[in-house]
């Protein structure tokens, strides 16, 4: 019989803990031997054999430890780098979640598919929470860069050259018209159009994202070829487009292979030229690693952005998936991991990685990859739609940032105090898909009940600003109630009670000072400015980004590595030379600094904290705030009820979210991406 999930999930943990055990067993008898001469095995066999002088061992040993490192280079750097970089998470997150452990691979060849939130860090949060080995696939723009080439290559990744890292502003101005499903001599959209365009119209036959561009001062034979790609934007939205044929100087036939950004107006507007970059190296390169049972790290998405959704997948997962299958007959199982970030681009966040069931290629379907052209792509269109399915599985996934701001007030008022990341995950996922079916009730003909929603959504709204204004948090606001309605022995007890508390908080504050002003504030100033110059460029040069936080604690991260350590060795030189301290000394004051550095931190957050909680009895001292303290507990009372009894209402008509007690979330995504597939259709042909 096959182990459960969770058997399985202990057993990893006992050996984990029963290789640590034996690791600090092994460290422990060795300071043992080292410390009783009596029984030190060195000494031993120095008295027994005197013509052997201790440099003589040493020197063996020494040349003994330089084979092991060289021999065994890449998984002693790729540990190490680990290691740092799970003690920078530990820095700059206040706590990193695991779900899902259960669901990676213990042997074997793995293909990883995560969501691309966070820039550079998305790979280091991966790479340290999973025990695998991981090789990611990096764009070669960022390989090529300092300290990340660096980091990259020790961790063994792959560099891959992208389209859109060299893609040139092309000549002149073009407009867009779209091209009828069924094409026939007679349409005006192609006639238009300069040539008569027959070869490119049988490519794009029964495809109904096909466009005409019509060029208004271009040279597209000489600056573009067949299987290059365009992106043009207008003030609406920004699209790709990839070159079907070309029938002239100013005109040729593209396609657009995301449904969802096809919406473009026809007016003429400047445009961008990606070239066709050959992957071969990189595809031989992967598969390598694969067939030698590595792992591999990939982001479909292709670039990091921070929009609340995926972005529509690259083919490059399923054509490794396809190859590796057709040249070693490997079937290699797809995992997908959630990156779930709270205030994930400042200082001490929160995320939760999730990991979900794997997902594996049809054999079924080798015969339709293997014949080519349209079949082939379709074969690769639908395990990319089964890939994003589990990827959306993992993830809390809404239209913009105020829905997920409203999913996930709504969660908290509908149940709080939960207390495992898994939980959390799981309801608000169920909040985030009710919360998209609602919407689409409001399209067409809503029933009663659900225009409640939108009365219950701006009360949610208003509340949430209304602790935003105030400076609290909701977990925050029962608390209120009890003050409210507390006897004179509690009103005693909490009014004795207050000089600890701030007592308590200038105390942290004290600790914290020296540590902060002197080792942290000055990276942290100049660690901002420095992000937000870089989010700005990223967000000018992207055409996916909305405001470029998804750069911000990478680019952080990126300059600390450098100038802490930088901070550090001046401290050094400063206490060399304007002190009259011995080495020694210096060397551990040197040392002590990270300790320092991070007490300081730790120290300061819980500062923060205890400054949260006492805000609102100050505020309270001010009539004006202190009535509308005094109204939020009533307010949030009332607040949770009437959602509650929408929930209650509405409920059934929301379907497995609201029905199941566990949910096969891909399974749920891939039923809910084609009902609305097929509504779409629908609404097409009626139109």
């Amino acid at each position: 019989m096959a182990p459960t999930g969770r058997s399985a999930e202990v057993t990893d943990t006992d050996y984990d803990f029963n290789n640590f055990a034996k690791t600090q067993l092994a460290v422990f008898f060795v300071i043992l031997l080292l410390a009783v001469d009596s029984i030190n095995p060195v000494k031993i066999f120095l008295h027994v054999f005197p013509r052997v002088a201790p440099w003589h061992v040493a020197s063996l040993s020494f040349l003994l430890i330089l084979y092991v490192f060289i021999s065994e280079m890449k998984q002693l750097l790729y540990f190490s780098v680990k290691t740092f970089f799970q003690s920078i998470l530990s820095i700059f997150f206040r706590e990193v979640s695991i779900v899902g452990a259960q669901n990676i691979p213990h042997y074997g060849p793995v293909i990883f598919t995560s969501n691309h939130a966070n820039q550079f860090l998305d790979s280091v949060v991966v790479l340290c929470t999973c025990q695998r080995t991981i090789s990611y696939l990096i764009a070669e723009k960022s390989w090529k860069r300092r300290i990340i080439g660096d980091i990259a290559w020790a961790m063994g990744a792959v560099p891959v050259r992208r389209a859109q890292d060299s893609a040139k502003q092309g000549s002149g101005h073009v407009s867009l018209v779209k091209l009828p499903q069924n094409l026939d001599n007679s349409d005006e959209g192609l006639n238009s159009a300069e040539g008569s365009g027959v070869d490119g119209k049988k490519k794009a036959l029964g495809n109904r994202n096909i466009f005409s561009v019509i060029g208004r001062d271009t040279v597209f034979l000489a600056e573009i070829t067949l299987g290059d790609k365009i992106w043009c934007h207008d003030h609406n939205s920004s699209v790709e487009l990839k070159v079907v044929e070309i029938l002239s100087d100013k005109s040729m036939i593209v396609e657009c292979e995301d449904p969802a950004t096809c919406d473009m107006s026809s007016a003429f507007t400047t445009y961008g030229i990606m070239k066709r970059t050959d992957q071969k190296v990189v595809y031989e390169m992967v598969l390598t690693k694969l067939v030698s049972g590595g792992t591999i790290g990939i982001f479909p998405e292709g670039g990091s952005h921070d929009r609340t959704d995926l972005l529509p997948l690259k083919a490059g997962v399923a054509l490794i998936a396809y190859s590796a299958l057709e040249k070693h007959g490997l079937n290699i199982p797809i995992v997908p991991v959630g990156l779930n970030y709270f205030r994930g681009h400042r200082f001490r966040g929160r995320v939760i990685v999730e990991f979900g069931k794997p997902t594996f290629i049809d054999p079924s379907t080798m015969t339709d990859y293997l014949k080519g052209g349209p079949d082939k792509r379709r074969v690769c269109t639908e395990v990319l739609e089964r890939v994003a399915d589990n990827m959306r599985g993992v993830i809390v996934s809404a239209p913009d940032y105020e829905s997920l701001q409203i999913i996930h007030t709504a969660r908290r008022l509908y149940r709080s105090g939960i207390s495992t990341s898994s939980e959390k995950q799981e309801l608000s996922r169920r909040f985030a898909e009710g919360y998209k079916k609602i919407m689409l009730m409001m399209k067409d003909n809503p029933p009663k009940e659900v225009k409640k929603w939108l009365n219950l959504q701006d009360r949610i709204k208003s509340y949430q600003q209304d602790l935003n204004k105030l400076g609290i948090k909701d977990y925050q606001v029962p608390g209120l109630v009890s003050v409210q309605n507390e006897s004179y022995g509690d009103t005693l007890l909490r009014t004795l009670r207050l000089p600890y508390r701030i007592a308590e908080l200038l105390f942290l504050i004290i600790v914290s000072l020296i540590p902060a002003l002197f080792l942290n504030l000055p990276v942290g100033f100049f660690a901002r400015l420095y992000a937000n110059k870089r989010r700005k460029a990223a967000l000018a040069r992207s055409k996916v980004k909305v405001k470029g936080v998804d750069v911000l604690l990478s680019e952080k991260v990126l300059l600390c590595i450098v100038l802490v350590p930088s901070l550090w060795i001046a401290y050094g030189l400063a206490l060399y030379f304007f002190t009259n301290l011995d080495g020694p000394t210096i060397v551990l004051s040197i040392s002590s600094l990270p300790l320092f550095s991070y007490m300081g931190i730790v120290t300061t957050e819980a500062g923060m904290v205890e400054f949260k909680d006492l805000l609102p009895t100050f505020q309270q001292l001010y009539p004006s705030t202190r009535r509308k303290l005094l109204s939020l507990p009533a307010l949030r009372e009332e607040l949770q009820k009437d959602l509650l009894e929408f929930i209650r209402m509405i409920g059934p008509s929301l379907g497995d979210v609201y029905t199941e007690k566990t949910m096969d979330w891909a399974q749920f995504q891939e039923i809910s991406r084609k009902t609305s597939s097929s509504l779409s259709e629908i609404r097409s042909k009626e139109e």
